[in-house]
């Protein structure tokens, strides 16, 4: 389980300091799909930084189990994401001098994985392998992300707006893989989106406005990512 309690998160310094979360808690359960909306500016994607470790939290607390992110050195949170964790960003961050290929085998590296190639089958880029970044449209850049991040077979997989830059019917492709390999994967899966459709296949929906979250619901019935609307 993870445990997030009363973090607060800062930004800027003197009369522009402004507080980006504001004694958020949560608890995520093992194996748990959550969906994160919100209006742009709620504090979303500064949570998922919190919680992933990437961003420093200037009080509270985010324990993985027994593991606590604030208690961790840079060289331990580093050690921490590599193994336990994969992030899919809004933006692409793939290395331009790698092809398709070597760019998901760069992920799939990390934990020892040498079976990836189906990954790059499944977001629909198998007759693609060879090509760089610089020959790939947008939305394809963000399946190799997507791939990459699926082939390091994370315990827990963050993703920030992972449909974003994907036409419907690529977006609809891309999250019922996601949903399906966390169905047999188990792994604990938080995502946000602007797309409050998504939430209907998740979980536990949880609203943020203003760096707190106002608003948790559960779904008991989930949707399959070709039954919601988009």
């Amino acid at each position: 389980m993870i445990e997030i309690k009363n973090v607060t998160k800062y930004f800027g310094t003197g009369e522009s300091r402004f507080k980006a979360l504001d004694s958020v808690s949560l608890n995520i359960e093992d194996g748990e799909f959550a969906v994160i909306l919100g209006a742009s500016g709620s504090g979303k994607s500064t949570f998922l930084n919190v919680l992933s470790g990437l961003e420093p939290m200037d009080s509270g607390s985010v324990a993985y189990g027994d593991k606590h992110l604030e208690t961790m050195s840079e060289k331990e949170l580093t050690a921490f994401r590599r193994e336990n964790t994969a992030y899919i960003f809004q933006q692409y961050y793939l290395l331009p001098h790698l092809n398709v290929e070597k760019n998901v085998k760069m992920g799939a590296d990390l934990s020892g994985n040498k079976d990836f190639l189906p990954f790059i089958e499944a977001v629909g880029l198998g007759n693609k392998r060879k090509k760089f970044p610089s020959e790939l449209s947008g939305g394809e850049q963000q399946r190799v992300a997507i791939a990459r991040a699926l082939a390091k077979e994370p315990r827990v997989l963050i993703l920030d707006e992972p449909t974003g830059a994907l036409d419907e019917a690529t977006g609809r492709l891309v999250l019922d893989y996601i949903i399906k390999l966390q169905d047999t994967k188990h792994f604990t899966m938080i995502m946000v989106t602007h797309n409050a459709n998504i939430a209907e296949t998740a979980d536990r929906i949880i609203k943020m406005n203003s760096g707190r979250i106002v608003y948790v619901s559960s779904n008991s019935h989930k949707k399959t990512a070709y039954e919601i609307g988009w």
